[in-house]
């Protein structure tokens, strides 16, 4: 039987897991204990989340107000995308969280370029793109913790969510912790981790171990030799400069959405908290140098209303890809030991969420059942990754600028399966049929917003004269909900100061 679950390594995604689990096994004999080395610190920069945080976080049993006031967090209803189609002023477009009004009941793409080719298509289709430009709030102040009018994930300080999450795991779900040093692996006959030896605690034994010590992965990369497999041939960016930097006043508006700013060898995160931005040049070194790169960092910064003087920016390098298997014998692999691709989309924390939830729904019950759900999670990993791979390099491979090697290399090198649906889009736009696993990481929705917001056309063979009039309707829906919500909805700041005073007294 799985008794004693061992975890290696806190940070966002050791305490996510330990909580998921611990959460969903309550009241049963599972024993969780997570051992984190107190000198290594959390590479904490993963700022961005997905909607489904909301659903994790309910589910762990934490409340949001906590959240918001312990975590530094914001609301996030999506992604804006600046200067990747042209490089001009203004080029951009957004990818909200919201499903366009219709989706699935009329071919709404079809319709947009017939009838409102110039209006961009998430503006047309969906009103959340307004409530961004606009600084609204995805919620009104009477809304229940969690809910939602306007679809939302977080942005938040990642420092600050790993010690929220553990305190939680600590004092509510009863996750044993060890802060100490693992310095050896004790192996069983047959290969299986039986213990890992620690420097002050003695020998941890366990029938399940959850790698969560980030890029170093020690047990399923070291320790098992699982060979990574690098996706440098496809996705360039391998380096990133991060700063942290004030708002020039305290009421100053908070963005509602990630924004991703192309630069000439990547592109520039935007985040923004309750107290400061979290800015970050995420480029490939092959093709700009650092300074050069801190030098686009500072000007982008001055550019957006930031101060000359920001501090030295933290240099962190990875290579982007992720390992041939996530779960090796009695061993799994969560977060950065697992794989890292790129920022871009925030799928870090949501692939985090996805393993720890799968780890957790199909908890084998004896070792011989561990060997079957490995499988299982493999498969499902693997796709995933790959999935996330193609998501990410459509926003580079439909861009029309050529003017750096970057942008020009980065239009060469195409997936095999995203070439494939690309020439079907050519003539259809992305469906649910292109994506049919129950779990998908991205829905066709989100495709058509990157795909249609970065100029991308499909030449329709048969055109549904009947769905004009439809979809017409549901543009006209798009355009009412826009109206009534920037009419109903608070500023990002208002509300967020609302709830975390409001649960101050």
């Amino acid at each position: 039987m799985i008794r004693r679950i061992v975890i290696v390594g806190g940070g966002s995604a050791g305490w996510l897991t330990a909580g998921l689990i611990a959460a969903d096994h309550q009241g049963t004999p599972l024993h969780i204990t997570l051992i984190e080395s107190p000198d290594i610190a959390p590479i904490g920069v993963g700022e961005g989340t997905w909607p489904s945080m909301r659903d994790t976080l309910r589910r762990i049993g934490v409340s949001e107000a906590d959240f918001f006031r312990e975590c530094d967090a914001a609301f996030k209803q999506g992604s804006r995308f600046n200067r990747w189609v042209d490089g001009g002023d203004r080029d951009y477009y957004f990818h909200p969280f919201v499903l366009p009004q219709g989706y699935g009941e009329v071919n709404l793409p079809q319709q947009w370029q017939a009838q409102h080719p110039d209006t961009p298509f998430a503006d047309l289709v969906s009103f959340q793109p307004h409530l961004c430009v606009n600084g609204r709030a995805p919620k009104q102040v009477s809304t229940p913790e969690f809910a939602s009018v306007a679809n939302y994930g977080y942005h938040l300080d990642a420092g600050k969510f790993g010690v929220f999450l553990r305190k939680h795991c600590l004092e509510k779900l009863g996750v044993h912790y060890v802060p100490d040093k693992v310095v050896g692996i004790v192996s069983h006959d047959n290969g299986d981790i039986a213990a890992l030896q620690t420097q002050s605690h003695g020998a941890l034994e366990a029938e399940l171990f959850i790698d969560c010590t980030g890029m170093q992965s020690l047990l399923l990369g070291k320790h098992y030799e699982v060979p990574f497999i690098s996706q440098k041939h496809v996705l360039y960016n391998d380096s990133a400069l991060a700063v942290q930097i004030p708002y020039p006043a305290d009421d100053y508006p908070i963005a509602s959405q990630t924004s991703s700013t192309a630069q000439s060898a990547g592109w520039i995160w935007d985040i923004g908290l309750p107290t400061r931005r979290g800015v970050g040049h995420v480029y490939s070194s092959a093709h700009i140098g650092d300074d050069q790169a801190e030098a686009e960092l500072r000007r982008y910064i001055s550019a957006t209303g930031g101060p000359q003087d920001i501090p030295p920016p933290r240099k962190l390098s990875f290579n982007p890809g992720y390992r041939a298997r996530f779960w090796h014998r009695n061993c799994v692999a969560i977060g950065l030991s697992a794989g890292f691709i790129e920022p871009l989309e925030a799928s870090a924390l949501a692939l985090v969420e996805m393993s720890a939830a799968m780890v957790s729904d199909e908890l084998p019950a004896t070792r011989e059942a561990m060997d079957i759900v490995a499988r299982r999670f493999n498969d499902a990993f693997t796709y995933r990754w790959e999935r996330v791979i193609d998501f990410l390099k459509l926003h580079y491979v439909l861009s029309r600028r050529r003017d750096s090697d970057y942008w020009r290399d980065n239009t060469a090198a195409v997936p095999e399966r995203l070439s494939e649906l690309l020439t079907l889009w050519r003539h259809r736009a992305p469906s649910r049929n292109d994506f049919n696993r129950i779990e998908e990481v991205f829905p066709s929705a989100s495709y058509q917003y990157v795909l249609y917001g970065m100029g991308f056309r499909s030449e329709y063979t048969h055109p549904h004269a009947q769905q004009a009039a439809q979809a017409d309707h549901y543009f006209r829906e798009a355009a009412a909900l826009t109206r009534k919500m920037l009419g109903a909805l608070p500023d990002n700041r208002e509300l967020i100061n609302h709830i975390t005073k409001r649960h101050h007294a």
